[in-house]
């Protein structure tokens, strides 16, 4: 465990310009407001909090994914490690755990990464939320009456009410889309909501063929390398995943780990993702994404109005009720995969492996003091 004193952590933030994770910050004391005690004990209690279970991804996942029927995994799995995570203000890293650079699958987290993919097509001109998939992509998927009316924001907020067979996977067969209650078979799009990974995996296989080009090396190009991630990510569909364009067979990824695959990253890549997000899509002078895009990406959905375009939204409390409303995030698997996002107190939190993540927010956050309003 890495959670050391004031004195060694400023000493170490001095030495160490790799725990600065944004070039061209405004310099502020990333410690102004921060009970130093009190951010290191709650570091120190997630690191004791590993969610059971993780050495052997084959037999978690077959005890985690409650489906009745096609259960057979399709996509590459990683063993999990112990909890391991980051807490960075204002860029800086102020207080980690366990291994932050080792790599974990991000489960549903990789929706939320997802998302931003769409934010360049959509700062490209080629995506334009409110319009139907079909006008833009030319996919068997998109042909009946009812997926003809499917808009790319119903896609990335949950709401396309889609229903067919994807990889060999039906979106029935997807046990956690009837936790809602809100759906209804043949209902029109936009009119209920389920999370889904089926359909998900339409989403990542829709914006591959509207940007012609594989998820990973778009994600790699316009994100990862601007942000200084590591070489060590990756992001995985399956066996059988793919889709020819101009006569290429290009590999389509997953957005989740439901049936294996989505994306691997560790936990300090993820804060640098949060980062981009927390500043609205710029990275040090340059910007990468939009604000707008981070308007709609962060807009409720009208019939989930905690769920934004695949990201999550605490505005009501309803997501982690002891934390913070000003925070939105990306989680899967429950919250054992994490990445907090916090404009108020320009906090970013990652945390991989961790059980109990409500606490963990909740401690952090009366760590660190608002942002007082310029």
């Amino acid at each position: 465990m890495s959670v050391r004193s004031l004195d060694a952590l400023r000493a170490g933030l001095m030495e160490n310009v790799e725990q600065c994770l944004e070039e061209g910050r405004d310099g502020a004391d990333p410690w102004a407001g921060v009970d130093t005690v009190r951010l290191a004990h709650a570091a120190k209690e997630q690191a004791e909090r590993t969610v059971p279970g993780i050495r052997n991804m084959e037999s978690y996942l077959a005890a985690q994914v409650s489906d009745v029927s096609h259960r057979d995994v399709l996509g590459p799995l990683l063993d999990g490690h112990g909890a391991s995570g980051v807490v960075v203000r204002r860029g800086v890293v102020l207080a980690s755990w366990g291994d932050p650079e080792r790599t974990e699958m991000a489960f549903s987290a990789t929706k939320s990464v997802l998302s931003l993919v769409a934010g360049l097509a959509f700062d490209d001109g080629l995506l334009r939320l409110d319009e139907p998939v079909c006008r833009s992509v030319d996919l068997p998927q998109f042909d009946d009456a009812h997926a003809r009316k499917i808009t790319w924001r119903h896609l990335l907020d949950q709401s396309s009410q889609w229903e067919g067979e994807l990889w060999s996977k039906p979106t029935w067969a997807d046990a956690q889309s009837t936790r809602e209650g809100t759906e209804s078979a043949g209902g029109p799009p936009g009119a209920g909501w389920a999370y889904n990974d089926v359909r998900v995996n339409l989403t990542a296989l829709a914006l591959t063929v509207l940007l012609r080009r594989s998820l990973p090396d778009v994600l790699r190009e316009r994100i990862m390398e601007p942000i200084g991630a590591s070489s060590d990510w990756s992001w995985h569909g399956y066996a059988d995943s793919a889709v020819e364009i101009d006569g290429r067979r290009i590999a389509v990824v997953a957005g989740g780990a439901h049936w294996g695959g989505g994306l691997w990253i560790s936990a300090l890549d993820l804060a640098r993702i949060g980062q981009l997000c927390l500043r609205n899509g710029r990275w040090g002078g340059r910007r990468l994404l939009s604000a707008r895009w981070f308007e709609e990406m962060w807009r409720p959905c009208p019939v989930k109005p905690n769920y934004g375009l695949s990201w999550w939204l605490n505005d009501h409390r309803t997501v982690w009720s002891q934390a913070p409303s000003t925070g939105r995030c990306a989680r899967g698997n429950g919250g054992g995969h994490l990445l907090w996002v916090d404009p108020a107190r320009d906090l970013v939190v990652s945390s991989r492996w961790g059980a109990g993540v409500e606490s963990l927010l909740a401690e952090v956050s009366a760590a660190i003091e608002p942002i007082p309003p310029v």
